[in-house]
Formats: structure tokens, C-alpha cells, sequence
């Protein structure tokens, strides 16, 4: 993708919906070559973009920005209370074996595993209270995959990544989290942000916003 490239969803006076593709910061890291980031490239179409939250490197799919810091403290609200559902399809390793219920729930602490960050661990003592939805869509039994959808109730760094590998199911193509195995299923990390549900900073009105995971 060339550097100044968007893939844009939705856009108006108050928000900015993009497609992120896996690969691409979120924000811009440090150094000269981590400059490259989804806000820059905004930033260079609608200079009030402002980053509201936030995609792994390695994660694909939608993110909104607000435009403005009136809309940015609305829509940051929104997802300190909750108020924003956010979906991901992810491919996993293994058999995972549908829920009890239509949706499982994952709930288990999540802290900085701090001699080897980035990375975060499962602390029941000092973990962040973390819990993720989630649900199988389909089994390929000729690669041992699952096809998951997944909802984040609290928004952790890691958190999917972390959960699935816990339950010993951890996400194709994962290089920081994978074993070897896990990462020789894909390219790339296959957990894609494919929907995000918010209400409109400036009409309150319950938007939301799709993308189709390309694997």
C-alpha cells in the first residue's frame, strides 16, 4: 500500500472510519521509520483526525477517528462506558469446540508480562479484570483451524491474542505470541476487526460500520 493510501468506510463532519491494513501502526512509533501510521495518513486528509483507539500492527480491519477534540471526548466516553461494540473474525489453531451457549466467555486477568514487552500474560493476582465473547463459525479439519468471531467486553492490549492462547487455541500467524506451529498457518495475523457499532459524538444516533475479513 502506498504511503499515503486509505481505505476510508465513512466519513463526516465528526468521524472518520477506516479500514486498517495488517501491517500498518496505528500511531506512529518511535523512530524515522515507524512514522508511517494510519492517524499520519489521515492527518493528511483531514488534519483535526484525532486517534480515539487503537488496531495491533498486525491487526487489520476498522478503526474510527474523531475529528475534533469535541467529538474525541464524546467518543472517548463512549468507550470508557462500554457503549461501543466491537466484533473481530480470527482464524486459531485446533479444534475449538463451539460453547455451551450461542457465546462463550474467556475471563481471565491480563497484565504486562514486563522482562518481555510488549507481551501480556494471564496474573491472577495482579491481572486487569479481562473478558472476551466469543463464538465458533467453522472448522477446517484438512489445516486443524477454527474460524471465531469475538467480541472484546473490556478493551486490554493483547487481550484477544492473549485469551485465545490460554485457552490453548492461539491465533494463526501470530509472531509475537505464536509457537511455531501457529505461525506457520498464515503470513500474517489472522484477526480482523470486521464491525464496530458507536453512537455519533454530535447526533448520539447508533451507527455501525463493517468490514469483510480478506482470509
Amino acid at each position: 500500500m502506498h504511503p499515503a493510501e486509505l481505505t476510508i468506510l465513512y466519513a463526516d463532519e465528526a468521524i472518520l472510519v477506516l479500514d486498517k491494513p495488517a501491517g500498518l501502526l496505528s500511531v506512529p512509533g518511535r523512530g524515522e521509520d515507524k512514522q508511517d501510521c494510519l492517524s499520519a495518513r489521515a492527518q493528511r486528509l483531514h488534519p483535526d483526525a484525532l486517534i480515539v483507539h487503537r488496531l495491533d500492527m498486525a491487526t487489520s480491519g476498522v478503526m474510527v477517528l474523531a475529528r475534533g477534540a469535541a467529538a474525541q471526548r464524546s467518543l472517548n466516553d463512549a468507550f470508557a462506558s462500554r457503549t461501543v461494540t466491537k466484533r473481530y473474525i480470527a482464524v486459531v489453531a485446533g479444534h475449538l469446540a463451539p460453547p455451551a451457549e450461542s457465546w462463550g466467555v474467556i475471563d481471565l486477568p491480563i497484565i504486562v508480562d514486563w522482562p518481555n514487552r510488549p507481551r501480556r500474560i494471564i496474573d491472577h493476582q495482579l491481572g486487569k479484570p479481562s473478558v472476551t465473547r466469543w463464538r465458533v463459525l467453522s472448522h477446517d479439519t484438512d489445516l486443524d483451524t477454527t474460524r471465531v468471531e469475538l467480541e472484546p467486553v473490556t478493551g486490554r492490549s493483547h487481550q484477544l491474542r492473549v485469551h485465545l492462547l490460554a485457552v490453548g487455541h492461539g491465533i494463526a500467524g501470530d509472531a509475537l505470541y505464536g509457537s511455531p506451529r501457529v505461525l506457520a498457518l498464515a503470513d500474517r495475523l489472522l484477526l480482523h476487526a470486521c464491525s464496530l457499532e458507536l453512537p455519533h459524538p454530535v447526533t448520539a444516533e447508533v451507527m455501525r460500520f463493517t468490514s469483510s475479513a480478506n482470509f
